[in-house]
């Protein structure tokens, strides 16, 4: 008994680490980690959750860092799972073949996952053509307007419910750049909503693009887990919580350089 008040008291002094709460640490790596790998599947295509180096696959960003710091809590290893699109994530979970997801928070998908702990807002804007009279957001939305965004994204299921006037065009895959100035050019679409952080690329790299100023809508990037596995989402919502006020996320999103596209999350509920 003695040993186990010093141990407490040891604790205390040092800080325990948010995983280290009940349940303990071994039913957590059990819970968290069941193979004794923590496996995490993310949006390859989304810089605010991570970047997939075409050369070696090396994932970093925001995701790698937190799934790096939570595998180190649970003192298991760890493997990042890029996914093509939101539903790939989502099998992911229910195959088995990852013990937890991220995903941008949107009310249909919670029908079909778990959101278990915000981390950052990603902002999203609308790139146009350089020429464009389009000078804000709420410009947009325009008889005549039409505006592309990709199939399932978050930009998409928004524009989709959200213009009023405005044509929205679905595209299956986002246009790499030379095909998108070639999209303005023909007037097939007069916006794009992409997340801002693309938007800004594409504003730096083309001459033809611009990226709106403003940012159309904020979505919380969150934990996901298989739909109503709850031992997960408590100690998930924890660790997000510690890593929010620990000051790691916001020196994570410094770190990508996603300052001026994302920010640290509030952790209110939806």
């Amino acid at each position: 008994m003695r040993n186990v008040l010093i141990a407490l008291f040891a604790s205390l002094l040092v800080g325990t680490p948010v995983l280290a709460a009940d349940p303990g640490p071994a039913a957590l790596k059990a819970t968290l980690s069941p193979t004794g790998t923590l496996r995490a599947a993310f949006l390859g295509s989304n810089p605010v959750q991570g970047r997939v180096d075409p050369a070696t696959g090396a994932v970093s960003g925001p995701v790698a860092d937190l799934v790096q710091e939570l595998a180190r809590q649970l003192g298991v290893p760890y493997q990042i799972l890029p996914s093509a699109n939101a539903r790939a994530v989502i099998d992911h979970l229910n195959d088995g073949s990852a013990d937890i997801g991220f995903l941008a928070y949107e009310a249909s998908r919670a029908e079909e996952v778990d959101f278990a702990g915000p981390y950052a807002n990603m902002h999203n804007s609308y790139v146009v053509a350089e020429g464009s009279p389009l000078r804000q957001s709420a410009d947009v939305d325009r008889a005549g307007g039409i505006v592309g965004a990709v199939r399932g994204q978050t930009q998409e299921l928004f524009v989709s419910s959200s213009l009023k006037q405005a044509r929205v065009r679905v595209f299956d895959r986002q246009p790499p750049q030379a095909e998108l100035e070639g999209l303005f050019k023909d007037g097939a679409v007069t916006a794009f909503g992409v997340n801002r952080q693309n938007a800004l690329l594409l504003d730096k790299a083309s001459t033809e693009l611009r990226a709106l100023p403003d940012s159309f809508l904020e979505v919380v990037q969150e934990f996901v887990v298989r739909k109503g596995d709850q031992q997960k989402r408590a100690p998930l919502d924890k660790f997000a919580a510690e890593m929010r006020a620990s000051g790691f996320v916001k020196a994570s999103l410094a770190k990508a350089g996603l300052q001026e596209s994302a920010s640290v999350a509030s952790g209110d509920a939806h």
